[in-house]
């Protein structure tokens, strides 16, 4: 028998195909509050729900959600999920709220190989830089598009690869799209 082969002596199939979708929160107030604590301006409840509208059409059966607990994300992904036929489990990961790339691909690492497609709602410059970094190949367009417009607020990148959530590297990944909600 073979390394592949299991116990039971039957090959095991091919790794999955695993999406991540990349959400930074939508708009934001500067106020006096802590900056964890910044809620949604008018817009920001505006664009949340387009978001929510972008990721269902993707027509991925998000089976988790991981979203920083600072208010605009929370407040993001409530908007968000409205929009999805099927809500995703979600967890609230204190470690996502002001990650860097490598922070956020430690978080990824610690995925269960069940979850299939996540969501992670979070802030910049960890989404963007965590899409640039995991991103070993592109669309043209939606590599164009992130270089044009860095990774506005609401904005979503889907980034797809193949393995274990602990195989997730730099390079790793393709970046297939990549939406904001005020394109220009």
């Amino acid at each position: 028998m073979s390394a592949a082969e299991s116990s039971t002596g039957t090959t095991p199939g091919p790794s999955p195909v695993r999406t991540i979708a990349v959400v930074r929160h939508a708009k934001a107030e500067w106020s006096d509050s802590s900056d964890h604590e910044r809620p949604l301006t008018d817009r920001g409840r505006l664009d949340a729900p387009a978001a929510g509208s972008r990721l269902a059409a993707t027509g991925l059966p998000f089976g988790l959600a991981l979203c920083s607990t600072a208010t605009r994300t929370r407040e993001t992904w409530r908007l968000a999920v409205a929009e999805l036929p099927r809500r995703p489990r979600t967890v609230y990961e204190e470690r996502v709220y002001e990650a860097s790339p490598g922070e956020l691909i430690a978080v990824l690492n610690e995925v269960d190989d069940d979850v299939q497609d996540l969501v992670l709602i979070g802030h910049n410059p960890g989404v963007q830089g965590i899409t640039e970094i995991l991103a070993g190949s592109a669309e043209p367009e939606a590599a164009a598009l992130v270089g044009r417009r860095g990774f506005p607020t609401a904005a979503v990148a889907l980034l797809t690869f193949t393995g274990p959530w602990k195989s997730l590297e730099p390079g790793s990944a393709t970046l297939t799209e990549f939406w904001t909600p005020h394109p220009g």
